[in-house]
């Protein structure tokens, strides 16, 4: 057998509530699979070729991202890089932290993916991000490796995305709104230039008092960041929960089903929490480097196991480490009007998830719905599994009504409903939800496809007289 293999350039950049940032790294890939076979395409090997200064994202206002600046930023670092942007093979632009709410995030998304590749681009909503980055930290796979449960707490400038891994597979997010840059001050004497709505909420609680144009003392600024690291520990049920907790979260709590065996910690406030330096406190004008160093004294921290994260800063600059091409299997269900469709997000079920019957499956596919939402609403969404190897009427019928029920609050949306699975079995389950589905509504579902959670996918124009489809897989790897 003939192993192929290839060498290919991959940029990633990630747009935060604070920083600006691209890596650049040369993936070696390799196809293993035979020459009749469909293609098996893995990443054997990562080097970082150029890693970019940290830029702070520039803004034209608090609700608008500055797509002018930002293009200048990312053209500058490929100069640096010596990277034309023809070059480049693939690559991913995410926008996230509170800058994914920017009501022009979508334009500036538009206009980057326009640089070079065939680029992932996406607004990643708190749920997507927490999993992005946890990965990055390298959570998930020290989860896997040691049998365990770890929690990453990837601290930014407006928010800190947590993500529960278990033995490999995300069973639990969260988002709170903390920050190093909730509260921006003009100048090293405190005056507040700017504080967000939520630290506002947070120092009345605890008696302290935010104008514009006033100063803080570091007393107050000191019990402020004390507060939200308890707050962290409060959402990983470390302390006593407080009804400030409930207001500082974006969404749904964490569920805390399991022990947590490990914290990591990952964005640019992690830097802080363990670092001995003598950078002046508020050398970057925020209250970054002082939240760092509280989560790092508090006691709640003294009985945790804390590991450290492969990457921190760094944590959500990802890249599309390679394109995977596959051919579905020839029992579909697809209506190729609407195709071609691209970068569609993977929400996959795990083998404990699809065990699940009824209104419990139900529940689990439209609480895993929620990790894609976005301020504006959910973005579209491919559903996978593994699904059945031979599955009878019975089992088809109740897993059909399961994802329609489960997908009940986006049934009135003008988009499709996708189902990626990994089994022989797209015809019918496909056919299965349109029977059940009461208003009439687009069902793409194929087969003999294997994804997961973190993955994109394209789909392409029906093959071989509509029996087949090609997709190609885009897999979100961190760019360290």
């Amino acid at each position: 057998m003939e192993t192929l293999r290839e060498n290919v350039l991959s940029v990633g950049i990630d747009i935060g509530t604070s920083t600006t940032q691209l890596v650049f790294s040369r993936l070696t890939i390799e196809n293993t699979a035979s020459i009749m076979s469909i293609p098996k395409i893995q990443i054997i090997d990562k080097e970082v070729v150029y890693r970019s200064d940290i830029h702070f994202t520039p803004l034209l206002s608090e609700t608008k991202i500055n797509g002018e600046a930002i293009r200048k930023i990312i053209e500058l670092e490929y100069i640096k890089a010596d990277i034309p942007f023809e070059k480049i093979d693939t690559g991913a632009v995410i926008i996230t932290g509170e800058t994914a709410r920017k009501e022009n995030a979508n334009e500036i998304l538009s206009t980057l993916s326009g640089l070079a590749g065939d680029f992932v681009v996406a607004a990643a909503g708190p749920d997507l991000e927490s999993i992005i980055a946890g990965k990055g930290a390298g959570a998930g796979k020290l989860s896997k490796e040691k049998s365990c449960t770890v929690v990453n707490l990837d601290i930014g400038g407006g928010t800190t995305n947590i993500a529960i891994f278990k033995n490999g597979e995300v069973v639990d997010t969260a988002c709170l709104d903390i920050g190093g840059r909730l509260i921006k001050f003009e100048d090293d004497q405190l005056k507040v230039a700017y504080a967000s709505k939520k630290i506002k909420l947070l120092a009345k609680d605890i008696g302290v008092k935010i104008q514009i144009g006033k100063s803080l003392s570091l007393d107050e600024v000191e019990l402020m960041c004390k507060r939200m690291a308890d707050i962290l520990a409060e959402s990983l049920g470390i302390i006593p929960q407080t009804p400030l907790l409930q207001e500082m979260l974006t969404g749904t709590p964490l569920k805390l089903k399991q022990k947590i065996d490990y914290i990591s910690f990952s964005g640019g406030v992690a830097d802080c929490i363990n670092s001995k330096d003598s950078t002046p406190p508020f050398k970057y004008c925020d209250i970054g480097i002082i939240l760092g160093k509280s989560i790092g004294s508090s006691s709640w921290l003294e009985g945790s196991r804390v590991i450290q994260a492969s990457e921190t800063i760094g944590a959500t600059v990802v890249g599309a480490g390679t394109h995977t091409t596959e051919i579905s299997g020839s029992t579909i269900t697809i209506e190729s009007s609407i195709l071609p469709m691209k970068n569609i997000p993977i929400l996959r079920l795990n083998q404990e998830e699809e065990e699940l019957v009824n209104d419990q499956l139900s529940c689990k596919i439209a609480e895993k719905l929620d990790w894609f939402r976005l301020e504006n609403g959910q973005q579209l969404v491919a559903l996978a599994m593994k699904g059945f190897k031979n599955p009878n009427f019975h089992q088809i019928q109740q897993l059909a009504k399961a994802i329609i029920k489960g997908f009940e609050s986006k049934l009135e949306e003008k988009e499709p409903l996708i189902i990626v699975v990994e089994n022989d079995m797209a015809k019918v389950l496909g056919q299965g939800i349109l029977a059940h589905l009461i208003d009439k509504k687009d069902v793409i579902c194929i087969d003999s496809i294997k994804v997961d959670n973190g993955d994109y996918i394209d789909i392409g124009k029906p093959l071989a007289n509509g029996k087949v489809v090609p997709v190609i897989i885009k897999t979100l790897v961190l760019n360290y």
